[in-house]
């Protein structure tokens, strides 16, 4: 096993408000002939003994820290989201510790990750984090973007379905040296996240940047999301979005987005034949398969621009999120269907949710920079599975 830093223990049991001896019983150490409970968790805290995997998972559950923090080598910044993280919309308080935890659990994975790069000398700064300010505009980010991911918005359109267009974009954000994952929940469906807890986050750092995509979100919204993340590490910001956002950081990321996905000048030459509700709604579908952004993208990129009302953006915008929540349903049972029928394998999916952090993942590994338990850590999934999932990687 990996060595511990004991200063973890220590920082994990303070930030988890308990006392050393409340711990101590949470963890169900107990009273030997030489030493007492308390005792023999300070020593674990002081570096004396070294916890067994198995009173770190434990201490995982208990303190309520992924089970990879504890194999960092020092104890992470204090701070679950960081003064940076805008306040969610209100929902389950349930919800909200799921959120917390996964950015914990994905601040932990982006410091494992950073620490190889430097090991490997492969920390190379990336130009465009933090090189944007609110004052340049909404024009000088999207071109900026534009710019580093060499964007095509042609080609982007061209691809057949939504996932398509997603997959080019990623590409191009993770070629610019942004890691991009798929994730909406904690590892189970008991876990899962909803779209108004958060559409994604960004954690900006210029070595290793992360963008995290809740894939419980319709396809046809993920580029729109990836590109507001991207707008947020331009402007150098750790940052949590969630479907109904109005601060002015949230709006001007929103903008950018939408600028690189659709231009004011394209916008403009919208033609609308009526403002009925039923007509427009069924125009702005038709021209959103086309531009392959959402119809929610093109409702609210017409009400930014004037062309619609408030009233009717907000009528649009719940009946396409009742839309997709209907959707959704009928995709939960094509899933359980196909797992009858034995779907897409684990290993697959998983290559898929994590993108290219596999392939950094697997050098570093095969370097010796991570063990296999830190390797597991990093992808997320269990050190027996690693190869496995390596092996699927390489045949790819």
């Amino acid at each position: 096993m990996p060595d511990i830093n004991h200063e973890i223990l220590f920082w994990a049991r303070k930030t988890a408000e308990l006392s050393v001896e409340k711990a101590a019983r949470k963890l169900q150490i107990k009273d030997g002939k030489t030493a007492s409970a308390v005792k023999k968790l300070l020593s674990y805290e002081h570096g004396t003994k070294v916890p067994s995997r198995r009173l770190l998972l434990k201490m995982s559950r208990t303190y309520r820290r992924p089970i990879l923090t504890f194999y960092l080598d020092k104890p992470p910044v204090t701070g679950d989201r960081g003064e940076d993280f805008r306040t969610l919309p209100d929902h389950t308080g349930e919800e909200n510790a799921y959120v917390d935890t996964l950015i914990r659990d994905i601040k932990a994975r982006q410091s494992l990750i950073r620490e190889a790069l430097i090991d490997e000398h492969e920390d190379f700064q990336i130009d465009f984090i933090g090189k944007c300010k609110l004052e340049h505009g909404i024009g000088h980010i999207s071109q900026t973007l534009n710019k580093v991911l060499n964007f095509n918005r042609d080609e982007y359109r061209s691809n057949r379905t939504y996932s398509d267009a997603f997959k080019y974009l990623r590409n191009l954000t993770e070629n610019a040296g942004v890691f991009v994952i798929l994730q909406g929940n904690l590892g189970s469906y008991h876990t899962n996240i909803s779209v108004e807890a958060f559409r994604g986050f960004a954690l900006s750092d210029k070595i290793a940047p992360f963008i995290i995509i809740n894939d419980r979100d319709a396809k046809s919204a993920w580029s729109f999301t990836l590109l507001h993340e991207l707008a947020h590490l331009a402007l150098g910001q750790t940052g949590i979005s969630g479907v109904y956002a109005e601060n002015e950081i949230e709006k001007f990321c929103n903008d950018a987005a939408s600028e690189i996905l659709l231009p004011s000048s394209e916008v403009n030459k919208f033609r609308h034949t009526d403002m009925d509700f039923e007509i427009i709604k069924e125009e702005i579908s038709a021209y959103a398969l086309t531009t392959k952004v959402s119809n929610s993208h093109i409702a609210y990129r017409l009400f930014r621009e004037g062309i619609i009302e408030k009233t009717l953006w907000e009528q649009l915008r719940e009946f396409y999120y009742q839309q997709w929540n209907t959707h959704r349903d009928k995709e939960k049972e094509k899933v359980k269907q196909s797992k009858s029928k034995g779907g897409p394998s684990y290993y697959l999916l998983k290559r898929y949710k994590l993108g290219a952090l596999v392939n950094s993942a697997q050098r570093f590994a095969y370097s010796g920079t991570l063990s296999t338990t830190k390797t597991g850590l990093v992808l997320g999934i269990r050190p027996l599975k690693v190869h496995r999932l390596f092996e699927l990687n390489q045949a790819i």
